[in-house]
């Protein structure tokens, strides 16, 4: 499966942001999907994941409650609806996807974007 990120940008602190993973080649529908950012001298770190079914997501502590995330079959594309976004949200983020759900760590994705810039301005 080929994946495109798109939707980064500058905004300011409390700001709203919808990030969008377009997949093609292989069935969407067989892959959990996930989004991972890495800011700048940082490792790369788990942000939320979601199912095959869309009905099981799980997200990192740092961005629960804020963040979510889900999936448009029809369109092959999967979203991160980041709002109340903080300067700490400052990163390159990266859609991911696996054929097993739950996984957190990034060796454990097969596929992967191209990462898309998001800068949260305090």
């Amino acid at each position: 499966v080929q994946l495109q990120a798109s939707g980064g940008g500058l905004v300011q602190a409390g700001g709203s942001l919808r990030l969008s993973c377009t997949a093609s080649g292989r069935s969407f529908s067989t892959y959990a999907m996930a989004w991972f950012r890495q800011a700048p001298g940082k490792e790369r770190e788990f942000v939320a994941t979601i199912n095959w079914t869309g009905s099981s997501t799980h997200f990192a502590d740092a961005v629960k409650g804020r963040f979510t995330i889900s999936r448009d079959y029809g369109k092959s594309t999967m979203y991160l609806q980041m709002d109340s976004l903080k300067p700490e949200d400052t990163a390159v983020y990266y859609c991911a996807a696996d054929r097993q759900y739950g996984h957190t760590s990034s060796p454990e994705y097969d596929y992967w974007g191209q990462g898309t810039q998001v800068t949260v301005s305090s």
